[in-house]
């Protein structure tokens, strides 16, 4: 069974006598420490900036974000280690995330102004050894992706992602760096890239037809021996899913979060960077139950908050190199300085997208806030709303489907979104609607819309009648996100906080009043995410497209809100739902 430390003792000759001697003491050239260094989850974050509220990055943990702090992660660990000595990963989800990576996919996309993508312009500069290809990674388009992947320096993996055309990965599925280090017979470490089946979900509109997404265990035991067979003396797996259920119906994808299954089923790995799920978890330890080894897993936090640091003790055994232990921990780059060759490097482009960002669309009647939409209805949610119904409104308005009611799907994504009184700016906009989803339509029934109904109310824990709401308290149940929270307009509803899950609903009606029979056919506007499955709603992946025009959900809110000018919340608002406790309003 290989031990996470090294050995105490070495053994070497000595004439022909095998002597036991401290490991210290073992020749220079029969151990070597290499260090691994991780990154995941940057999600365009270059300059510890924030775009949305048109300042420097800050949390309540004073975490900063951002390659560029990274950078100087690596530079300060390299100097320490000899840069011989130091590997530099990434674990996907790079290009999707800020206005920054927003602007270069859809304003200025780079695949056609030639332009090199800030994300992999900053990641080639810190000189990093491979990455693995992220869900969001798909969000923009093949073309995107493409033009992505060729101004890397270094090679972006994906042994999962294979081309229908060809049967064959569409990404390279492996790389196998080698480490010159001085004094030291040369040491190759094999670096395999898996990826969440999920983008076969998330991202249908993109890759349906094109690629496909094999089960990402099932995938490792077919690599990693390859992997081995190709010289590699450290493995070391890149894996874009964290540890756990999947937010998905697994009969319809292979499941989401398999790292910890990947450690123990598969043998021959050494370390596993593990992301996807935005966790803090330098170190992890899983058992392989083939071999007995022990199997470190390192997630580092996302947009850079930390860099994973993973220490690799190596022996040489019979002449060739044997990992004797790994041990991880989290380096937080808020104690380093931005470097600023990257940001240098990236300024023209952050500069526009802060003028982008900074662009005033429209001016508010008054203060809209998002402060409380996970538990009350509130304007700034309808405006949402307003925007869906209206597209996919206008949209069927010559087809089949034009005399059926129209409801909307929304979500609070933001506790901090405002629409201040007066001017509006896109960064206003952005703060609410913080994904890049696309607007899609869909037919259901009414059974079928109270069915979702009470699913996505799963959110709230149930509050005994006669006791209060605390939202602090009783949001939020079994850690579901707030952007799990569906709200629907075009109808009206009340949830029973007193009720148990599936039983809160009551008083469905239509917006008009009349009364929405079980088996009367809706459309229902919706965004992608959701609409392929994401979150795990009822009947909604299922039922009938009937409305999808690739078109941005949050380009449309800004286009409305530049058409009409002015956002009066009187234009959008309806009050349509409420919480009570026993059939008593929680305010």
């Amino acid at each position: 069974m290989k031990l996470r430390l090294a050995s105490a003792l070495a053994v070497v000759l000595v004439g022909s006598t095998a002597v036991a001697v401290p490991a210290s003491a073992a020749p220079k050239d029969h151990s070597l420490d290499l260090t691994l260094l991780a990154t995941t989850d940057l999600h365009g974050n270059v300059a510890n900036w924030d775009y949305f509220n048109d300042r420097a990055y800050a949390d309540k943990a004073g975490d900063s974000v951002g390659l560029a702090s990274v950078a100087s992660v690596v530079d300060a660990v390299r100097a320490e280690e000899g840069e011989d000595s130091v590997l530099v990963v990434d674990n996907g989800d790079a290009i999707q995330g800020t206005p920054l990576s927003y602007y270069y996919a859809v304003q200025e996309p780079v695949e056609q102004s030639g332009a090199t993508h800030p994300m992999a312009a900053a990641y080639d500069a810190i000189g990093y050894d491979a990455q693995v290809v992220g869900n969001h990674e798909f969000n923009y388009g093949l073309d995107t992706l493409g033009a992505y992947r060729d101004a890397l320096d270094f090679p972006l993996l994906g042994a999962n992602v294979l081309d229908l055309e060809t049967g064959e990965p569409a990404l390279e599925p492996y790389t196998i760096v080698t480490k010159h280090v001085k004094g030291s017979k040369p040491v190759k470490v094999g670096i395999l890239g898996l990826t969440t089946p999920g983008s076969a979900i998330w991202d249908k509109g993109n890759v349906e037809g094109r690629l496909a997404f094999e089960d990402m265990v099932e995938t490792a035991k077919t690599w990693v021996p390859r992997v081995k067979a190709a010289g590699a003396d450290v493995v070391v797996v890149l894996s874009h899913a964290g540890v756990g259920a999947s937010s998905y119906d697994e009969s319809i994808a292979a499941p989401e979060n398999p790292s910890d299954v990947i450690a123990r089923t598969v043998p021959g790995i050494d370390v596993m960077v593990v992301g996807h799920t935005h966790q803090d978890k330098p170190s992890q330890i899983v058992t392989n139950e083939v071999t007995g080894d022990e199997v470190l897993l390192t997630q580092p936090y996302r947009w850079g908050s930390t860099v994973s640091r993973v220490d690799i003790d190596l022996q040489k055994i019979k002449g060739k190199w044997d990992v004797q232990g790994t041990q991880a921990s989290a380096i937080r780059t808020k104690d380093y300085p931005q470097s600023p060759e990257i940001l240098d490097l990236i300024a023209d482009q952050h500069n526009t997208t802060v003028a982008y960002v900074n662009q005033v669309v429209a001016h508010s009647t008054q203060e809209l806030s998002a402060v409380t939409s996970r538990y009350e209805d509130t304007p700034i949610i309808d405006f949402i709303q307003q925007v869906q119904t209206e597209t996919v409104d206008a949209a069927l308005a010559d087809t089949a489907y034009a005399d059926l009611p129209v409801l909307s799907i929304a979500a609070p994504f933001s506790r901090t979104a405002v629409f201040p009184a007066g001017d509006v700016s896109v960064r206003d906009i952005a703060g609410l609607y913080i994904y890049d989803n696309t607007l899609h339509a869909v037919t259901m029934t009414g059974a079928q819309v109270k069915d979702y109904l009470e699913y996505s109310n799963k959110y709230f824990a149930q509050v005994p009648a006669g006791t209060s709401f605390d939202p602090a308290a009783h949001t939020g149940a079994g850690s579901t996100p707030d952007y799990n929270l569906d709200i629907v307009a075009g109808v009206t509803y009340s949830v029973d906080l007193s009720q148990p899950v599936g039983s809160r609903i009551s008083g469905l009606t239509l917006a008009d009043g009349s009364a929405l029979a079980d088996d009367a056919q809706v459309v229902v506007a919706v965004n992608n995410y959701r609409r392929s499955g994401g979150g795990g709603f009822p009947h909604i992946a299922s039922a009938p497209l009937v409305y999808d025009e690739q078109k941005e959900i949050r380009q449309l809110l800004i286009d409305w809100a530049q058409a009409k000018g002015t956002i009066d919340h009187a234009d959008f608002w309806q009050p349509s739902w409420e919480l009570t406790v026993a059939g008593a309003p929680i305010g």
